[in-house]
């Protein structure tokens, strides 16, 4: 086979197609959830911590260092620990794999009733007879 007829048959497999549908869905899904995150959850848990936003948490090292920027003006500075930015990505973390778990458990269900409810295929039903007669002997 050459390399054109190569890439079409990968391209065009329906497991790469159903990869692709899955990816879009699971960025639409993580977008929903961030959104969530940011605009419910981080704020709640903010207010049970007593800080207005978790990723401003942090642990300051050592002296205020001042500096000027471009524009000539005078900036405080101070070299910190940003634990709350880390907090804050675990917190998303878990969210968001509790959420994708939770859709995999529910399509699964989905798809295993589907499954007990076809028939079965012709060629299945000749082997079971097969197999049912070759156990009677």
């Amino acid at each position: 086979m050459g390399f054109i007829q190569d890439f079409k048959e990968f391209a065009f497999k329906g497991n790469l197609i159903d990869m692709a549908v899955g990816i879009v869905m699971g960025t639409a899904t993580a977008g929903i959830v961030k959104s969530f995150l940011d605009n419910i959850i981080t704020p709640l848990i903010a207010v049970v911590v007593g800080v207005g936003d978790l990723s401003g948490l942090k642990y300051p090292l050592g002296k205020m260092i001042e500096t000027k920027n471009a524009a000539g003006e005078v900036v405080t500075e101070q070299a910190a620990i940003k634990y709350g930015s880390f907090v804050q990505g675990v917190l998303d973390f878990a969210i968001l794999a509790f959420v994708i778990f939770v859709a995999l458990k529910v399509a699964s269900r989905f798809m295993k009733a589907a499954a007990e409810d076809t028939p079965p295929s012709d060629e299945v039903k000749l082997l079971t007879e097969i197999r049912d007669s070759l156990a009677k002997r």
